[in-house]
């Protein structure tokens, strides 16, 4: 492999881990604040797209304004989903609250099949990402620049949210105690629908730069994207956000770097996932910036 060929793979697995960084934050908010896995991220990934798509397509709406679009209603139906799958059953037990959340997935996907089609749709790809930069002995194209500047703002920005606002803080008083945090008037539920709206904006994020780099969309697009994000949260330390961002870096570049190398193995990268969530849950079940925790039953 020569080195040019071999920064070519560097630049492809930094956007890729950018990618599921971007994605894997929403399932760690989420996570952090009421220990709940919401396998409905993926879906939210996979509706945020459609919405750019119709936006641009079928309302003429300039590129820009169809992402905004399709950020702003993807948070938005986050927070419905949240009032409806989820907040009822906040005081039942645990088991009852993830049905729910594989149920709504489920409900989403069909619901996408049936209102948006089941057949492969292509993604307009705007014009000021169809380029490509020539960086010394590597040609990358112009979206793989964006997504990762693009993540590490997004990133920034939620961090600051999290540790320098009254917002951030009550999200963290949440995640220590519920009960607690109530007791300190805190509106839980306000914080909660701000958290799975955030979660959601990043993941329609996620959904409409994957679309812009792989331009095909169909209902389960977000499906193994979606699990892919949820084991890159786990991997980094499911709850700490910063965790899911290497989590998802990591799996990127050992998912690019294995096929690199070893390019008979191609058809199996979707596994190598799995294969690293499993070595990292033998030596570090917390994750590798997770914290050991006891759950409350």
């Amino acid at each position: 492999m020569t080195f040019s060929l071999f920064l070519q793979h560097i630049s492809n697995a930094l956007s890729l881990g950018s990618l599921y960084a971007l994605i894997a934050i929403g399932y760690t908010m989420v996570y952090g604040i009421l220990r709940l896995i919401n396998f409905a991220h993926g879906d939210m990934f996979m509706l945020g797209a459609y919405i750019a798509f119709y936006c641009v397509t079928i309302f003429s709406a300039p590129w820009w304004a169809g992402f905004i679009v399709a950020f702003g209603l993807t948070g938005l139906f986050g927070i419905m989903l949240e009032r409806a799958a989820y907040r009822p059953l906040r005081s039942s037990p645990r088991i009852s609250i993830m049905i729910s959340a594989i149920g709504a997935s489920f409900l989403l996907e069909n619901l996408a099949t049936v209102i948006f089609g089941g057949r492969p749709k292509g993604f307009p790809i705007p014009d000021v990402f169809s380029g490509s930069a020539q960086l010394g002995p590597v040609s990358v194209s112009t979206v793989s620049l964006v997504i990762p500047v693009l993540t590490a703002f997004l990133l920034t920005a939620l961090l600051l949210i999290v540790h320098k606002t009254k917002t951030g803080m009550a999200m963290r008083a949440l995640s220590t105690d519920i009960t607690a945090a109530r007791l300190m008037a805190i509106d839980v539920d306000k914080i909660v629908s701000f958290t799975f709206g955030a979660g959601s904006l990043l993941a329609a994020v996620g959904g409409v730069m994957w679309a812009t780099k792989y331009p095909q969309l169909n209902p389960t697009m977000g499906v193994m994207p979606g699990l892919k994000c949820f084991i890159a949260a786990v991997i980094g330390g499911i709850g700490n956000i910063t965790g899911a961002v290497l989590g998802g870096l990591l799996l990127g570049f050992i998912e690019i770097m294995t096929i690199a190398f070893l390019p008979t193995l191609t058809g199996y990268r979707d596994a190598f996932a799995f294969v690293m969530l499993i070595f990292v849950l033998m030596l570090k079940p917390s994750g590798l910036l997770g914290k050991n925790q006891i759950e409350k039953v």
